[in-house]
């Protein structure tokens, strides 16, 4: 066995220990838990390897950026997706999901991932379909702290705005079709 894949296999079982560990908001939830454990399981390729969408199934990562205070979670415009999502992106081969969200962080938002939850605390799978690409996306949402007085920069190439919205200011209609059950597991969590 050669190193790069005893690598591979310790990220995989990482992976697979903290999809294990994420507590079900629902039985959506628990079903897409149990499929993202089978597919991983079955050794077929998790991480993106050529863009967009190569293999048509891979593993992202969602830094849902959140002001507890204000109740009140960062949003971004995205252009290819033409929907209002959390921050994040594709996680990269061999890397951890949690060093994939603070690097996505940094790249889009030039923000220091300050974690509000060390492991992420929702799962979803869905068929994502952007102007350059369909595919399935699998999520991992993770929870970060922010401040909504702050102006964050964000990427322009990949953003036409960010915006910061009290929980019943989302709008659901435009935004990730999970949305609205993630922010009732937060309020759960508060």
């Amino acid at each position: 066995m050669t190193n790069a894949h005893l690598k591979q296999s310790t990220v995989t079982d990482q992976i697979c220990d903290i999809i294990t560990n994420i507590t079900p908001f629902d039985a959506l939830e628990q079903e897409h838990i149990d499929d993202t454990l089978a597919w991983i399981k079955s050794g077929a390729p998790i991480f993106r390897i050529q863009k967009p969408d190569v293999p048509n199934k891979h593993l992202v990562t969602s830094a849902i950026i959140f002001d507890k205070k204000a109740s009140k979670i960062l949003l971004v415009d995205h252009k290819n997706y033409l929907e209002w999502l959390p921050a994040g992106g594709h996680v990269d081969p061999n890397e951890h999901p949690k060093t994939a969200t603070a690097r996505e962080c940094m790249e889009e938002l030039n923000l220091e991932a300050d974690f509000w939850c060390e492991d992420p605390v929702f799962l979803t799978s869905t068929f994502s379909t952007g102007i350059l690409t369909h595919h399935w996306d699998v999520s991992l949402w993770y929870v970060l702290k922010g401040d909504s007085r702050v102006n964050y920069d964000y990427d322009s190439r990949e953003f036409n705005s960010i915006q910061w919205f009290g929980f019943d200011e989302i709008p659901y209609d435009r935004a990730d079709p999970h949305m609205q059950r993630f922010v009732n597991k937060l309020k759960g969590r508060l």
